[in-house]
């Protein structure tokens, strides 16, 4: 009678061991990289719950080809370079819709301001983006790793593909036009 394949190269528990080793260090930088991976697809998406999945997506996605990774140090740009692909692909299949999660903007803006601050701090928040949608995409990318995902002009850098000298004239030009059109704004009251 044929033996049936073997599932894993290694003997049972060997390779149980390596796959357990494996998964703790994952959820070891899942841990770590949650928060600013969220923070930068919540800022593209504006929707938590869309949010939640795409993040999920992105994790599955970097747990099943951590074997291409080639230095344990460029994780970081590996996986938001994942994340803006999966936000790029949810942007396609979606269109160009955003709206502005009210939940979320419940939990940034703090509790004690009146009702009345709490109104300007939401148009002033509507406002920004709003601008930013009138952005080409490569700007509201670089916007958005820099300040939603807490990432340096370095790591921004090698995600686009730029040098990290054009990430930051990118960055620069982008808010002085960002605040200028706020400015200009028929909503900024001046």
């Amino acid at each position: 009678m044929p033996s049936l394949p073997r599932l894993f190269p290694s003997s049972a528990t060997g390779g149980a061991r390596r796959a357990a080793r494996r998964l703790d260090q994952f959820a070891d930088k899942y841990q770590q990289f949650f928060p600013r991976v969220f923070a930068y697809v919540y800022g593209c998406v504006r929707n938590v719950h869309e949010a939640e999945d795409l993040v999920a997506e992105v994790f599955e996605r970097a747990f099943l080809k951590m074997g291409s990774l080639r230095n344990d140090e460029a994780f970081s740009t590996w996986l938001f370079t994942i994340a803006r692909n999966i936000v790029i692909s949810h942007a396609r299949k979606r269109g160009r819709e955003s709206a502005v999660d009210p939940d979320i903007l419940k939990s940034v803006v703090a509790t004690n301001i009146s009702v009345e601050n709490e109104i300007l701090v939401r148009e002033e928040v509507s406002a920004v983006i709003d601008c930013l949608k009138t952005f080409p995409q490569r700007e509201r990318d670089i916007v958005s790793l820099k300040f939603d995902a807490e990432l340096t002009n370095r790591q921004i850098a090698k995600i686009m593909g730029l040098s990290e000298a054009n990430v930051r004239v990118i960055l620069f030009r982008t808010l002085r036009k960002l605040r200028e059109m706020i400015k200009s704004s028929p909503r900024s009251g001046d």
